[in-house]
C-alpha cells in the first residue's frame, strides 16, 4: 500500500526559497527588568561579500507581564550593511518590490521582522530594508541600508 501523496500546499512550501539564518552575535541589556536589543549578523544568501547587522527589541517576561501585551515585541529595529569581501551576485530578483532574504517572528501571531533586498541596477546599489510585516497592522517603522557595487578603480 502507498503512503498518500503530499498536499498541494506541502508541495507549495517546499518549494519556496528559504530566507537566511541570522546568528546573534551581541546582546545589550537596556533596563533593570531584563529588555535586551538583539543584534544579529546576517549573511545575503544570493549575494556573496555582504553581511548585514540587524538590531531589534526583545521585551522581558517582567515586561510582557507588567505591560499586559505577553505576545510581541516591538516593531523597532535597525540594520546596517557592508561589503565583507568580493562580491559576487547570485540569481537574486531584480524587480522592484525587492525580495525577502530574512524573515524572523517577532509576535506569537503574524507578525515578522523582515529584511529585503532591492537591487537598484542603474546605480549599482543593493538596498537593504528592515521591517516589520503584519498581517492587519502595517507598520512604518523601518530602517535602511544600502551597499554600492560599483569601487573606485574598478572602470564600472
Amino acid at each position: 500500500m502507498r503512503p498518500p501523496a503530499p498536499a498541494p500546499l506541502v508541495l507549495a512550501l517546499a518549494l519556496l526559497p528559504l530566507p537566511a539564518l541570522a546568528e546573534e552575535v551581541g546582546r545589550v541589556g537596556v533596563d533593570w527588568v531584563g529588555n535586551d536589543i538583539i543584534i544579529e549578523a546576517l549573511a545575503d544568501p544570493e549575494v556573496e561579500g555582504v553581511t548585514c547587522h540587524i538590531a531589534y527589541f526583545e521585551r522581558s517576561l517582567f515586561d510582557r507581564l507588567s505591560q499586559g501585551n505577553w505576545f510581541e515585541d516591538p516593531s523597532n529595529s535597525s540594520i546596517a550593511c557592508r561589503q565583507t569581501g568580493p562580491i559576487r551576485i547570485g540569481d537574486i530578483d531584480r524587480d522592484a518590490d525587492g525580495e525577502v532574504i530574512f524573515s524572523e517572528s517577532q509576535s506569537i501571531i503574524l507578525k515578522d521582522l523582515v529584511v529585503t533586498r532591492i537591487y537598484d541596477e542603474q546605480a549599482q546599489v543593493l538596498i537593504y530594508l528592515a521591517h516589520a510585516a503584519e498581517i492587519s497592522e502595517g507598520s512604518a517603522k523601518m530602517s535602511i541600508s544600502t551597499v554600492p557595487l560599483w569601487q573606485p578603480g574598478d572602470g564600472s
